[in-house]
């Protein structure tokens, strides 16, 4: 058996879906003994695990499979490896780099507090 990553690519639409298209991309880890085979219990994956609720203010919002964007089989988990790698491009680097950091510091406080939580 062998570990493939695959991004999954969801469109949510909340209401009518007059507004601007949203996309989630997930990325999954897949044990399967081929591309083949991993394509279809990614896709299998996405189909199930499609959703829709109600939000708050009662609109219907879906999340709708579109299909396995990406596979890629990884030859083995080293410390350090690199598994996903996408370049993006904005028009306000400060900010872009302002929000990092906010999510960074977010990610170093949660597992600080979590470790309290473990003494």
């Amino acid at each position: 058996m062998n570990w493939y990553l695959t991004k999954l690519v969801y469109r949510i639409i909340c209401g009518q879906g007059n507004h601007m298209p949203q996309f989630d991309e997930q990325l999954r880890l897949i044990e399967a003994g081929s591309a083949e085979e991993a394509y279809e219990k990614a896709s299998a994956l996405g189909k199930r695990e499609q959703d829709q609720f109600f939000n708050q203010e009662q609109k219907l919002v879906q999340w709708k499979f579109i299909n396995v964007a990406e596979l890629y089989k990884l030859s083995g988990l080293l410390d350090g490896a690199e598994l996903y790698s996408r370049i993006q491009e904005t028009d306000n680097a400060e900010l872009y780099i302002e929000l990092t950091n906010k999510k960074a510091a977010h990610i170093l406080n949660n597992s600080k507090h979590k470790f309290l939580e473990i003494i």
